[in-house]
């Protein structure tokens, strides 16, 4: 399945059925009057976001999405019928933008979260809405509105609790396949991962953690150079970033402080993202050799995250910085949940001090 994390759509609603003019003819009834009814509402266009989706995929193939027109309204006062509304299924983690003015219009993240990007219009009004005592039989009616169009451009950013990031051939497929049950192409030359992949890891409880695997990134990333800076959004949803550095790599402190400049030009607060420090591929080296722990020194002096020694084709060392991993989380839960508490009672608070003030 092709990974297509953008697309660009265009939304119409449903336009809105036009009024009617008639008038009540019925025998025994002399001066009947009108009797148009009003039209039907268009349809809407709405957005869903659904956990089976995991690409915008189907975007590539269908770019128009129009839902229902009303129907035109009917004699003896009736109304008529509404334009169905059209529900389109977007995978969760979309950002719907407006494409002109790049306001955003929505970002879907929860499982049944729904926007509404185009409504449809309201139908005309029928001649007995016109009825009056200066003019007992109108012969107006008007017409449906039109429904909204936009031009939308749809971006998915993948929801995923972990993201491993490097430079090109540190080892991120070959962590993930080693953590999860996630299958990603592993070879021994850069840029392997054309796309990111997930996998979810067990953590001990038995609840699963998504990991995402994002393309190697290099210097220049943030500006449009190489591969991965197509796929830096996807790491803006994650809560820990999980730092691999090849250890046979020619210079792993350049490696580190590359990686660490192109979070900080990107921004969005990625800079400050939790990180863990994993030097990878010991398994290349001789069983004596110190050369990790010396790279890890020098790490030390530049960051205070926690630093571990691994292989992830020998899962050698991956238990521990897994469970840095469960710690960070449970924190950053525990954190949340605190402030959660915070703001609900401060707006409780508020409400009590309003109803208060309005008693007296």
């Amino acid at each position: 399945m092709q990974f297509i994390d953008q697309a660009e759509v265009e939304v119409q609603g449903g336009n809105g059925g036009d009024g009617l003019v008639a008038f009540r003819r019925e025998k025994y009834v002399p001066a009947g009057g009108p009797s148009g009814g009003n039209g039907g509402h268009g349809g809407s266009v709405i957005f869903v976001a659904v956990e089976r989706l995991q690409t915008l995929l189907d975007f590539r193939y269908a770019r128009v999405f129009k839902a229902d027109d009303g129907e035109r309204g009917g004699i003896k006062n009736m109304t008529g019928a509404s334009g169905s509304d059209r529900v389109v299924e977007v995978p969760c983690g979309t950002v719907i933008y407006n494409a002109k003015t790049e306001e955003i219009l929505g970002d879907l993240v929860e499982p049944g979260q729904t926007c509404c990007v185009a409504k449809g219009g309201k139908g005309g009004l029928g001649n007995k809405a016109f009825l009056s005592n200066r003019n007992r039989a109108p012969e107006r009616a008007l017409p449906g509105l039109p429904g909204e169009v936009w031009s939308l451009r749809l971006e998915l950013k993948l929801l995923a609790e972990v993201g491993i990031i490097g430079l090109p051939n540190a080892g991120k497929s070959t962590l993930i396949s080693s953590l999860s049950a996630a299958r990603p192409k592993v070879a021994d030359y850069p840029f392997t991962t054309l796309v990111p992949n997930l996998g979810v890891v067990r953590k001990p409880t038995g609840d699963g953690t998504v990991f995402a695997d994002i393309p190697g990134l290099i210097e220049g990333a943030h500006l449009g150079t190489g591969l991965g800076h197509d796929f830096l959004r996807h790491i803006e949803r994650t809560r820990v970033l999980l730092h691999l550095i090849d250890v046979t790599t020619e210079d792993p402190i350049a490696a580190y402080t590359t990686i660490q400049a192109e979070l900080s030009a990107y921004g969005r607060g990625l800079e400050h993202r939790p990180q863990i420090v994993a030097i990878n591929k010991i398994d290349a080296l001789a069983s004596d050799d110190a050369l990790p722990e010396a790279i890890a020194a020098q790490l030390q002096r530049l960051t205070a995250d926690p630093i571990f020694i691994i292989s992830a084709v020998a899962r050698t060392g991956l238990e521990p910085m897994l469970q840095k991993v469960w710690q960070i989380l449970e924190e950053k839960n525990e954190a949340d949940r605190t402030e959660l508490e915070m703001e609900t009672s401060m707006a409780a608070g508020a409400e009590s001090i309003f109803a208060t003030r309005s008693l007296t």
